[in-house]
């Protein structure tokens, strides 16, 4: 199995002054073709901060997805800080450069063009938006921060570099609401659970649920046949210590 992480950058978002809407996207993305996010990190436009994430990144081995930074305007320099982890120089991508011409014609700048300047030896990623790519470098994907652009880039490099491991571990998880349940009385049950049938037994408790009870959200997810078993078990214990508990609102998603 391989891990996905998603790098976002910008202090607009450490501020507070844009949300970020790139994981939650993300995350959907990767649902949809039967994979999960292993990691998320937010990073502000601090270029020796970049620099370091990236290092560690580039050497995880996993397939990463960056939003942001890869302009031409002072406070872009996501392809820099790639450039300098990989210990390369930048350059003008002769097929960014015809993409980018293509796009201002005669109204092409030098600045236009280092929006094209990828560390050497990088690939590029289309967008379909506008034009203007991204790059590629060691199964890290350097995107722009518009969502518009963004989120079909991402898409692409999912479909057209790792449609073999679409839906390749199938993967499922369900879960129940608990009422007026307290987490320490569960403990027990969970680990029987998780330790008979090889899943992850986790717990998310509200404190002032429906009618100010307290609930809580208790389920599985690993390998669907062994989820199924796993929550059959769980709501018959339910049942069984007498708490009063119902299916999940999105209680499963395989």
């Amino acid at each position: 199995m391989r891990n996905f992480g998603v790098i976002i950058i910008g202090d607009e978002i450490l501020s507070g002054r844009r949300s970020d809407k790139h994981l939650a996207h993300a995350i959907s993305l990767l649902a949809e073709r039967g994979l999960q996010l292993s990691w998320a990190r937010y990073v502000g436009d601090d270029r020796p901060r970049l620099v370091q994430t990236l290092r560690d990144t580039f050497a995880s081995g996993d397939v990463v997805f960056s939003f942001g930074g890869i302009g031409a305007t002072p406070d872009d320099h996501t392809r820099q800080a790639a450039a300098q982890a990989l210990g390369l120089p930048l350059a003008l991508h002769p097929q960014a450069e015809h993409e980018i011409r293509a796009r201002f014609g005669d109204e092409t700048t030098p600045q236009r063009l280092r929006m094209g300047e990828f560390p050497s030896g990088c690939d590029i990623v289309p967008n379909s938006y506008n034009g203007i790519p991204g790059f590629a470098c060691r199964e890290h994907y350097f995107l722009p921060g518009f969502p518009q652009m963004a989120w079909p880039m991402m898409a692409w490099a999912l479909d057209t570099h790792y449609r073999a491991l679409h839906h390749a571990h199938p993967h499922a998880e369900s879960s129940i609401d608990v009422f007026d349940a307290r987490e320490s009385d569960l403990v027990d049950l969970m680990t029987t659970l998780q330790e008979r049938f090889g899943v992850t037994i986790f717990s998310l408790p509200t404190l002032a649920g429906e009618g100010g009870r307290r609930m809580i959200e208790l389920g599985a997810k690993g390998l669907p046949d062994a989820v199924d078993r796993a929550m059959r078990d769980m709501r018959a214990e339910m049942t069984a210590r007498g708490y009063e508990w119902r299916e999940s609102v999105v209680r499963d998603k395989r």
